[in-house]
């Protein structure tokens, strides 16, 4: 339970980071990247898989690039339903969620360590 917690705060300020990396992305509070990346998580528990599952021959024609679209979507989706977290266009959502998967494999690998 601490793990998820502590997972949960990092992703939060994971996502503050990538606002003041990438242009575009802005969040208004620590509250709202805490909502945000509930709504991430969720969308990447239970709407991604089905669409991997529905894009599967886009998928494996492109190699799987098309996953950089899938997680696009859901990170401009986010953006669009939560008040205090905007996305401006698909290309910054695009370089948003490249860059907050990347510091989310950091997060976890760490949290792994040492927790």
């Amino acid at each position: 339970m601490v793990k998820m917690i502590v997972k949960w705060l990092l992703y939060a300020a994971a996502l503050m980071l990538v606002a003041n990396l990438v242009g575009g992305i802005s969040v208004s509070s620590f509250g709202s990247a805490l909502l945000a990346a509930v709504v991430i998580g969720l969308l990447n528990l239970l709407v991604r898989p089905v669409l991997v599952v529905l894009t599967l021959p886009v998928t494996v024609i492109t190699l799987g690039l098309f996953l950089l679209v899938i997680n696009a979507l859901l990170f401009w989706f986010a953006g669009s339903v939560l008040a205090g977290f905007s996305v401006a266009g698909f290309w910054v959502a695009v370089l948003g969620a490249i860059v907050y998967s990347l510091i989310g494999l950091v997060i976890d690998a760490v949290v792994e360590r040492v927790l």
